[in-house]
């Protein structure tokens, strides 16, 4: 297996444009994640593995956390989040997909989620 390539040169200005401009379910989420504070876990934010950039990622953890919205809930994007998620997965990542919705109406049972995937 070939070891993934972390944060791409080309890919440096979208990810600084998708941190400036991120969904009110990402700010709202990263507020919880940021700081080391669940379990002392450091995430990023829009952090590209290979060519794609996830919304959270957790290296100590190999774990990547991906929020959906209402772009995500049709068959054709609903395709391609499970490819992409199947990729990642293939070369040593968890993936927790979450709706935008349920970060907003159910926090704790999408930290204790995050918390429960821990590998240690």
């Amino acid at each position: 297996m070939n070891k993934p390539d972390h944060n791409k040169k080309n890919l440096k200005d979208l990810r600084k444009e998708l941190r400036r401009n991120m969904t009110s379910a990402e700010a709202f989420l990263w507020n919880e994640l940021k700081d080391n504070k669940i379990e002392g876990r450091k995430f990023r934010r829009q952090h590209s593995i290979n060519n794609f950039i996830v919304d959270f990622y957790c290296a100590s953890e190999l774990l990547i956390i991906e929020l959906d919205g209402q772009a995500h809930l049709h068959p054709t994007a609903e395709e391609n989040d499970r490819r992409r998620d199947r990729i990642l997965e293939g070369i040593g990542f968890k993936v927790l997909r979450f709706e935008n919705k349920m970060v907003f109406e159910n926090l704790e049972s999408v930290l204790k989620e995050i918390r429960d995937n821990f590998r240690g």
